[in-house]
């Protein structure tokens, strides 16, 4: 049973690598689509995407979740907003790297943890920790550093940040898994981008329809690029730790800040760094605190079993790749569905994966 544990860890970790890997390297994508705009990309991306969710739940025989959604009209509604926020989140982060600003839309993602916290204090009455609210508190000031160094706020990032968290915490109230959600998601925005997109076709706008049949296949493949991340980070998700993945959702944003800087060729003056490496500060106070607290939980419930005298409640838990303090949680912290995430963009259900890996209210798990 130990080898196949590992086996399953190590399939984990690959699948977790491969998502966000994936995620963290879609900026070199988007600019294949030329000359087609970001919001043609987007409606395709939309179009598509159901297309691809739609077959493999068909494959797979899952739709008994659909009937149950369309019965129940507050779910319904809040799939609703959750694909019109990632909508915005989508269209914004497509235009930001076409246009020459994948460093900034990094920034986005890079902060998001931050802003989920700040979310969860301000809409959730969340308490946080000292060290939490210090993490925020460096967030805050590396934004400011950047609003001086830019000139303006960092637009593009707080956009990105903010849509993203605003996503995961309408995801967290659906608790639908990943690709369901997805289906859901765009299933709603498949009849707004289609309208769009014979509208463009009509007017003689439509860079599917002018420029080609690769062109074409290219635009049709969004479905795949946006889908198959999504569909790794599940497989990741029911074999490693929750805290494996909240560090592990940091390598997208790593990976665009690097195309923005070595492949893209984008500037950082001095104060962008420092602004940047204010929020790295950040994150690695969020991110200690957050293994401490999972430590801390672990060593509890191995006191408690061995007073209890209830032998192997702890191996079962390292087992299925759980922190104790995460197994009391919300479905969606208990299957790791959520981040993320994403979600760039799709980095949707990824998200808030930092969230349940770690920001926890002292001593009882995150509400929700």
């Amino acid at each position: 049973m130990a080898g196949t544990s590992k086996g399953e860890h190590r399939i984990g970790l690959l699948n977790g690598f491969a998502a966000y890997g994936m995620w963290g390297l879609v900026p070199l994508f988007w600019p294949l689509l030329r000359p087609a705009g970001a919001v043609e990309i987007l409606a395709h991306r939309m179009v598509w995407s159901l297309v691809f969710v739609a077959v493999a739940l068909l494959f797979v025989r899952r739709w008994a979740w659909a009937g149950e959604l369309l019965r129940q009209p507050r779910r319904l509604a809040l799939v609703a907003v959750a694909a019109a926020v990632i909508t915005v989140n989508w269209g914004v982060y497509i235009w930001a790297v076409n246009s020459g600003h994948v460093v900034e839309a990094s920034l986005g993602y890079f902060i998001n943890p931050l802003v989920t916290i700040a979310m969860g204090v301000l809409i959730l009455k969340e308490r946080l920790r000292p060290v939490q609210w210090a993490a925020v508190a460096t967030g805050f000031a590396a934004v400011v550093v950047l609003t001086v160094g830019y000139g303006h706020p960092p637009w593009i990032s707080l956009c990105l940040a903010f849509s993203f968290a605003t996503y995961g915490l309408v995801k967290k109230k659906v608790d639908l898994g990943g690709v369901e959600s997805l289906a859901a998601e765009t299933a709603i925005q498949f009849v707004p981008a289609l309208a769009y997109l014979l509208w463009l076709a009509a007017h003689g706008g439509s860079s599917f329809v002018d420029d080609g049949t690769g062109h074409a296949a290219l635009l049709a493949s969004t479905g795949v690029v946006t889908a198959l991340p999504l569909v790794c980070f599940g497989a990741a998700a029911i074999r490693v730790p929750l805290s494996t993945l909240g560090l592990l959702q940091y390598l997208a944003p790593v990976f665009q800040f690097l195309l923005g800087i070595v492949y893209f060729h984008e500037s950082m003056p001095l104060e962008r760094w420092a602004g940047f490496a204010l929020v790295w500060v950040a994150l690695f106070l969020l991110t200690g605190d957050a293994l401490r607290s999972a430590r801390r939980g672990a060593q509890a419930l191995a006191a408690q079993t061995a007073a209890t005298g209830a032998p192997g409640a702890s191996g079962a838990a390292e087992h299925h790749g759980e922190h104790p303090e995460v197994r009391h949680g919300d479905p969606e912290e208990r299957h790791g569905e959520h981040p993320e995430e994403r979600p760039n963009e799709c980095l949707q259900d990824a998200t808030a994966v930092t969230a349940a890996a770690g920001e926890r209210r002292e001593g009882q798990p995150e509400g929700g």
